[in-house]
């Protein structure tokens, strides 16, 4: 079951149609909103519907379970064909994020309890992270009122796109000046770019948090 999790599409094409991880990408997706909307309701009991949709969306975001898949270093792990693995499909957000949910399907199947459990446990640090619901309310607003308020240059957006009509992907560059600070990838350009400017916001944030650390490189855009 777990190695059907880590599954890949790619990689069950390139090795004859086995099966992949879409149906237990599928389950997962429904037992993490479960898990993170009954655990907002029960937490915050005085914010109202619209304040609890826009956390919940945040923290279930492709961008968010991107974060949670680095954290616990699930890149390597993931099966993938090497057309994708090529073009470092092992970093990008979507193979990340979707990866993350069949794994939270995979063990639902066999434990629904340790599921719940687990969902809470991986989103923890981002539940706790400062400026993130706030930021992924309105990302690009934040992020040009942040660089502002740290001198720094506006934001552009360089977008490219890939794949078929039916099925393009959509990559987001966001720099500062010279600057490259994050990418983002998304089904169309505005995604692309919201999720480019939530994870330029998250680092800037990071960056402000640590001045006596001196100033940190820029990560390294996804691919």
């Amino acid at each position: 079951m777990l190695r059907l999790a880590l599954t890949h599409r790619s990689f069950a094409y390139e090795n004859g149609g086995i099966a992949d991880n879409e149906r237990l990408e599928f389950l997962g997706d429904s037992v993490l909103g479960q898990a993170v909307t009954v655990m907002l309701y029960t937490t915050h009991p005085l914010l109202d519907e619209g304040d609890l949709a826009k956390r919940r969306a945040s923290l279930v975001s492709t961008v968010a379970l991107a974060q949670v898949a680095r954290s616990i270093g699930l890149g390597p792990f993931i099966l993938l064909g090497r057309g994708e693995d090529l073009t470092g499909g092992r970093d990008k957000p979507s193979i990340l994020a979707d990866t993350v949910e069949a794994i939270i399907g995979a063990v639902y199947l066999h434990q629904p309890e340790a599921a719940n459990a687990l969902v809470l446990r991986l989103i923890e640090p981002l539940v706790d992270e400062p400026g993130r619901f706030g930021a992924s309310m309105d990302p690009k607003t934040t992020l040009q009122e942040l660089a502002a308020q740290l001198g720094r240059p506006a934001p552009t957006y360089t977008v490219t796109e890939s794949g078929p009509d039916h099925g393009k992907r959509f990559m987001a560059e966001l720099r500062l000046g010279d600057a490259l600070v994050s990418a983002g990838e998304g089904t169309s350009k505005k995604q692309a770019e919201l999720s480019a400017a939530l994870d330029a916001v998250l680092f800037l944030q990071s960056q402000a948090r640590a001045p006596s650390e001196g100033r940190p490189r820029p990560p390294s855009p996804e691919a």
